[in-house]
């Protein structure tokens, strides 16, 4: 990934900033107008973009605004120089700079808030607005690290069922409710059971990973299962939640009986698979999940079916019904 660097004057760069982009090896691009600016920002998605308002500062805070303004090119971070008084460092922080560099500034300081700024926009980055919780990228790395770390763990996918169904029926603002409520439930059951040793991601959408360790998994997701059961039903309106059910349209515009909805997890473990890679358990973890959901009622459907390696010569089951569990409440 790259740097751009918008400098109107076409000045260099403090030697401080080059050296600490040197030392990420951060290749830089460098542009002269707002236009450019937007244009490279939207083209190659950069890693920072730094700007330099120190001896033009209108046009350089005028391109900061624009950047930070566009829902495309607002998610990269802003480095803004300015020169070194409070006047230009407030403005700079006006126009939504993630940071602020004045002129002069100590080398090591310089270094320090750059590092910063890195590692608030990797955070607001991999976590989901809604729940806060980490997404695709960092549920990727906390499998790889509990496979690194040769531990018996458990990955487990939940998903909604009849979630679309409900977002018509109320509306997109009680479903991300749900979505919240549903990670939260996620969230205090796994800390309550094993605390620090749990992980919670959010996939998008309805759809979440948890990884525990393996002899945590029917307490935590007996638990999930029977908590969700308890509380969405009062998501509804009384007479829906009396009904038990209500009529939704299907794709052909035919009325049906649409239940409440239930969750369904999927789970996969190490105990006899030997993964390579977190995509394998993904994988397995999504095809679970789709067993699951292709039952009635809320319940996690465990996988039992083994490598040949590690089953000690048994016969490897071909689908999730040959070799798995089923719990339900």
């Amino acid at each position: 990934m790259t740097a751009i660097v918008f400098a109107p004057d076409g000045q260099a760069l403090p030697d401080s900033i080059r050296a600490w982009l040197e030392r990420h090896r951060l290749p830089t691009a460098k542009v002269a107008t707002a236009d450019d600016l937007m244009a490279a920002t939207l083209r190659s998605r950069p890693r920072l973009a730094i700007i330099d308002a120190r001896t033009h500062p209108v046009a350089g805070l005028k391109g900061c605004q624009r950047l930070k303004a566009d829902s495309f090119t607002g998610i990269v971070p802003a480095l803004v120089l300015v020169r070194n008084d409070s006047t230009a460092f407030a403005a700079a922080f006006d126009v939504h700079a993630d940071e602020v560099i004045r002129d002069g500034t100590d080398v090591a300081e310089v270094s320090l808030r750059a590092e910063a700024l890195l590692r608030r926009s990797d955070r607001d980055t991999y976590v989901h607005p809604s729940t806060r919780l980490p997404g695709g990228i960092e549920i990727e790395t906390e499998i790889a690290r509990r496979l690194e770390g040769d531990e018996l763990f458990a990955a487990c996918y939940a998903d909604l069922d009849h979630f679309k169904e409900y977002n018509d029926r109320y509306s997109y603002y009680d479903g991300d409710r749900v979505i919240r409520i549903l990670s939260k439930i996620l969230h205090d059951v796994i800390k309550g059971v094993v605390a620090e040793r749990g992980f919670v991601g959010h996939i998008g959408g309805d759809d979440f990973l948890f990884v525990i360790p393996l002899g945590a998994v029917q307490e935590v997701c007996s638990e999930i299962v029977s908590v969700f059961d308890a509380i969405v039903p009062y998501q509804y309106s009384e007479q829906d939640r009396r009904a038990g059910y209500y009529f939704g349209k299907d794709r052909r515009g035919q009325l049906h009986k649409v239940p409440l909805m239930t969750v369904s997890i999927g789970v996969v473990s190490n105990e006899r698979r030997r993964f390579t890679h977190p995509s394998q358990v993904s994988e397995l973890a999504t095809e679970m999940k789709s067993y699951a959901k292709s039952l009635p009622g809320s319940v996690f459907t465990i996988d039992r079916r083994g490598d040949l390696a590690n089953d000690e010569g048994a016969p490897r089951a071909s689908s999730p019904e040959a070799a798995i569990e089923v719990e339900e409440q």
